[in-house]
């Protein structure tokens, strides 16, 4: 059995002060869960998220612009099915899809 800090060497980065303080403007900067939002809801953010999955890249780990603010819910269910599936599934309140990269919410000729 591999432990955690075998199978993700990169894990101590979380434990930085400049991870605590970039964590800590992410969730200022977007205090509600993105993903409840895109579906009407009001939740509390309390995961910061990395959009893009790092896997020990320290730039893209430190990269403002790739955080986004997640409940833990959202974090530990919807956006593991979506790094295993490939697309984030469901709708928002309008019906349109959640996944940014679903042919319907791709602009015309774009």
């Amino acid at each position: 059995m591999t432990t955690p800090t075998k199978s993700r060497p990169w894990r101590h980065l979380y434990n930085t002060k400049r991870w605590n303080r970039l964590r800590w403007y992410q969730l200022q900067g977007e205090p509600l869960c993105r993903f409840c939002a895109a579906l009407g809801h009001v939740t509390e953010a309390t995961v910061v998220d990395h959009k893009q999955p790092h896997k020990g890249d320290e730039e893209l780990f430190f990269d403002p612009e790739n955080l986004q603010s997640l409940c833990k819910t959202c974090h530990d269910s919807t956006k593991q099915r979506q790094e295993k599936s490939g697309y984030l599934a469901g709708c928002d309140a309008n019906g349109w899809p959640l996944d940014p990269n679903s042919h319907w919410n791709r602009t015309p000729g774009g």
